[in-house]
């Protein structure tokens, strides 16, 4: 282990997280009854400019009202480059109350977008004696925010998690793609030839580098890591797929654009009950082995060492929250 231990952030459920259009007062009382562990009130990508004030109202008044249970609430604020960003975060936090948990910060290019929040944030809490201090949630969604995506990582102690905006993201990379997540036929290889046989063509995850540079810098820097958007909600078993190479990747859990995909992604991001029994059991044959001076220890006829102890902790935990949520 290193000396420089790595702080875990404030432990949330974020196998689902349900985007909510702020401009869309009717689907409120849905989303705060859903079985979704996060909802962010969306006040950019999904609120034309028009409606831009109206929609900021509509957060306040929710925030404040509604019942939205043990759920995490968010809301995601306007960019940096607009006129929009200072008083979504000013009005937010003078006007509804404390039941706001997180503050979505979209289009994150360098640490110094995160600074600039994070001063007019403490600012607003202190001048309301806000005792509650909200959190960070990050979407790296362009070139110049994966490029410093370890710099952004670790420029304020209140960043919970990192997302993956996939579209912004192949925009500003200009990938050649126009769906929102999922895969590309075109991003594929061939086999090599073999005389007259026909050559399989094998497609490939575009968007592997991309996720996976992104989970090590929020591991490394005790965040949690979130899939972003698939766009077609009438395919589950393409959403699903993403899902499952996300879990594989390390990710927490991914967004939910459609209530649909929650129950999915809820699914994907949670252990089942053969994994935690297996891990429980991991646990069990470790502090068998440490009673006995052991360091390892063979189960089911495989290797088990002190790696596999935090490895069974983190499953047994998250299942521990799950039935607890």
């Amino acid at each position: 282990m290193s000396f420089t231990i790595v702080e875990q952030v404030t432990p949330r459920l974020n196998r689902s997280e349900l985007a909510v259009p702020a401009s869309n007062e009717k689907l409120f009382e849905k989303a705060a009854t859903s079985a979704a562990d996060v909802i962010f009130l969306d006040l950019e990508d999904a609120v034309a400019p028009d409606e831009k004030e109206q929609a900021r109202k509509n957060a306040v008044a929710a925030i404040r009202d509604i019942d939205w249970g043990d759920k995490t609430l968010s809301v995601r604020i306007n960019g940096l480059d607009t006129h929009y960003m200072y008083r979504d975060v000013i009005d937010l936090i003078e006007q509804a109350g404390d039941r706001l948990d997180l503050i979505m910060i979209p289009k994150v290019g360098t640490a110094s977008d995160i600074y600039a929040v994070d001063m007019l944030v403490t600012q607003a809490e202190q001048a309301m004696g806000r005792t509650k201090k909200l959190g960070f949630e990050l979407i790296i969604e362009t070139a110049l925010g994966m490029a410093n995506v370890n710099e952004i990582a670790a420029a304020s102690p209140r960043i919970e998690s990192l997302h993956f905006g996939v579209a912004d993201y192949a925009a500003s990379t200009r990938a050649r793609t126009t769906v929102i997540g999922g895969p590309n036929p075109l991003y594929g290889v061939l086999t090599d030839k073999d005389g007259d046989a026909p050559r399989d063509y094998h497609w490939g995850d575009m968007w592997h580098y991309a996720i996976a540079r992104m989970v090590v810098a929020a591991r490394a820097n005790g965040l949690r890591p979130v899939d972003g958007p698939f766009g077609d909600f009438s395919d589950p078993d393409g959403f699903k797929a993403q899902a499952n190479r996300a879990a594989v990747l390390g990710c927490e859990g991914k967004w939910a654009i459609h209530p649909s995909q929650i129950a999915l992604a809820n699914e994907v991001f949670s252990p089942s009950d053969a994994e935690v029994e297996k891990a429980k059991r991991i646990l069990e044959a470790m502090e068998q082995a440490t009673r006995e001076g052991k360091g390892a220890v063979s189960l089911d006829g495989r290797l088990i060492d002190i790696a596999s102890i935090k490895q069974a902790e983190n499953l047994v935990e998250k299942a521990e929250r799950i039935g607890s949520a």
